[in-house]
């Protein structure tokens, strides 16, 4: 488990404004739920600094982490349609988030899945850039991520307050998921959902974010929008894990994986860019 781990005003309605005008949330495609855009505070002090103000425009994205079985439909079609991949995931059961995939993996399948529905793809797989304004399948950003991830609360550690139990997700090796041994993985929708509708952003398998990880980048993050750092050599990864503690899976804990890099606490979800 080779991750390298860093020490680290909510518009919540169905109209956004902003600019002197609103913008008028669409209903969210089938299984993913509406981030509303606005701005947030990011960071969490004393750990990763420093804490800045950041917009994001609104979004979609996977209620739940992938699922295995949501992967293999993807993925059957994907290497039927002149699609390769490293690793072909895998998954304690079809209801458990898909694990041991790299960031490559998930950039490939999120352009699968595009393509398979009809979208059109967001990333170049000969350079893996990002072409934002498609409107297909893509990893977060980190700053996407982690506005999701607090539900709409601010300053508070973990989507639903400061105080972290078993009650609340899968962290820590919780003997109540430790039938069949590793990975302690849990059913997708295991735990309550935060403010946005989303579950396990806290725990069970870390997620592949789409930016390059940089431990200074908060220091010259651009206040809207912000993509992540240049170039790097590792990629960002959020959330925390079945294996780890409740401090890694904060809000605001951020850590960088290598790119080719696959576990069994790695896994993602996707999102979907609201067309203006």
């Amino acid at each position: 488990m080779k991750l390298l781990r860093v020490v680290g005003v909510l518009f919540l309605c169905g109209i956004i404004s902003g600019c002197g005008h609103s913008i008028f949330a669409p209903a969210p495609p089938e299984g993913m739920a509406f981030i509303p855009g606005g701005v947030f505070q990011m960071g969490d002090s004393p750990n990763d600094l420093p804490v800045h103000s950041v917009h994001v425009s609104g979004f979609y994205m996977d209620k739940h982490e992938v699922t295995k079985a949501l992967w293999d439909e993807v993925h059957r079609w994907a290497v039927t349609n002149g699609y390769s991949f490293d690793h072909v995931g895998s998954g304690k059961a079809a209801n458990h988030p898909v694990h041991t995939v790299s960031w490559f993996d998930c950039v490939k399948w999120c352009n699968a899945r595009s393509e398979k529905e009809g979208r059109p793809t967001c990333y170049n797989l000969t350079d893996w850039s990002c072409d934002f304004s498609a409107t297909g399948y893509r990893l977060p950003t980190e700053a996407e991520w982690e506005k999701a991830a607090r539900g709409g609360l601010n300053g508070k550690r973990f989507g639903w307050g400061d105080s972290m139990d078993h009650s609340k997700a899968n962290y820590g090796r919780d003997p109540a998921y430790s039938a069949g041994g590793d990975p302690y993985t849990s059913p997708a929708g295991s735990f309550a959902p935060n403010g946005y509708g989303l579950y396990d952003m806290e725990g069970n398998v870390y997620e592949w974010c789409g930016d390059w990880y940089d431990s200074a980048y908060y220091a010259t993050s651009p206040p809207s929008n912000p993509r992540g750092a240049s170039t790097g050599s590792s990629r960002v990864v959020r959330g925390g894990c079945w294996y780890y503690v409740a401090r890694d899976c904060r809000s605001a804990n951020r850590a960088g994986s290598f790119p080719l890099y696959s576990v069994n606490c790695l896994g993602f979800r996707a999102v979907l860019s609201v067309k203006p």
